[in-house]
């Protein structure tokens, strides 16, 4: 008879709990409190909550910017320690580099992170080919050579996903990344992101108010409390993927949509949750 194991998450939070400083600590005022979250390889997550509930602190909880007051995580089965390599990050704003072109935007993780920094110089040509097929990916194909401040919001979002992947993470930490963008903007970046992901198969933690795009795109849905934060509801989204448009206009989706709005509605009505 033969026993299996199931493999070790790539993401695993244990009981982690985070006060900013030694003052906060000692009077038991914790940012977030008692997260437990495990994902699979290559899973999509949202995090969805109200402002202030604690859902950017952990993401760098996640990346290593922070270090947990109690508890332990492991990202690809070592304890994080500090800032990690193996990820990428995409935020609200692009901040793209109003000096450099589209391309050079992209590469310029590839001249500040090793190993590649060692070997830019040398490999320049093949990373822009990796940059220039990327940027295709995401429909910017032709635009390698513009300045950001003649692309469109939208264009510039892309660019900015395109350069948190450039070095291939295994991990996407995406803040809010499409909540400055129009409605029809918005959804043609979702479905670039899902093809990237995909694609490459990737990790991706989404942070977003938007409960129709952490729908349409996750594989898991967490709802987080008024701070502390803590995770109060976990959400499988058992649509079949690949996923199209289309889905955001069925019943079943919408079923799910409103399930989750109640749940953020609760939470914003009452200041504290007991747990069942």
């Amino acid at each position: 008879m033969t026993s299996t194991t199931a493999p070790r998450p790539f993401v695993d939070f244990q009981n982690v709990w985070l006060a900013y400083n030694d003052e906060l600590l000692a009077k038991g005022q914790y940012a977030v409190e008692d997260i437990s979250l495990q994902m699979t390889q290559g899973e999509f997550i949202a995090i969805v909550g109200p402002s202030g509930c604690g859902k950017s602190t952990f993401m760098k909880l996640t990346t290593g910017l922070r270090m947990p007051t109690k508890g332990t995580i492991h990202v690809d089965n070592t304890p994080v320690t500090g800032p990690l390599k193996i990820s990428g990050m995409a935020f609200q704003a692009p901040s793209l580099l109003p000096w450099r072109t589209t391309l050079d935007n992209v590469l310029l993780p590839l001249e500040i992170v090793e190993p590649y920094r060692s070997n830019f110089k040398a490999k320049r040509k093949e990373y822009e080919e990796r940059a220039a097929k990327l940027l295709q990916s995401v429909g910017l194909g032709g635009y390698e050579r513009q300045y950001p401040w003649q692309l469109s919001g939208g264009m510039q979002q892309r660019a900015s996903i395109c350069r948190a992947l450039i070095h291939e993470p295994k991990m996407l930490l995406l803040d809010e990344p499409f909540g400055a963008l129009d409605a029809f903007t918005r959804e043609e970046l979702w479905c670039a992101l899902r093809d990237l992901h995909a694609a490459q198969k990737f990790n991706v933690i989404l942070v977003t108010h938007d409960l129709r795009e952490s729908v349409f795109l996750a594989d898991r849905v967490y709802c987080m409390s008024k701070s502390p934060g803590r995770f109060i509801v976990e959400r499988n989204i058992d649509l079949p993927r690949p996923r199209d448009l289309d889905v955001t206009y069925t019943p079943e989706f919408t079923a799910i949509v409103q399930e989750l709005r109640g749940h953020i509605g609760a939470i914003r009505k009452t200041t504290a949750v007991t747990p069942n």
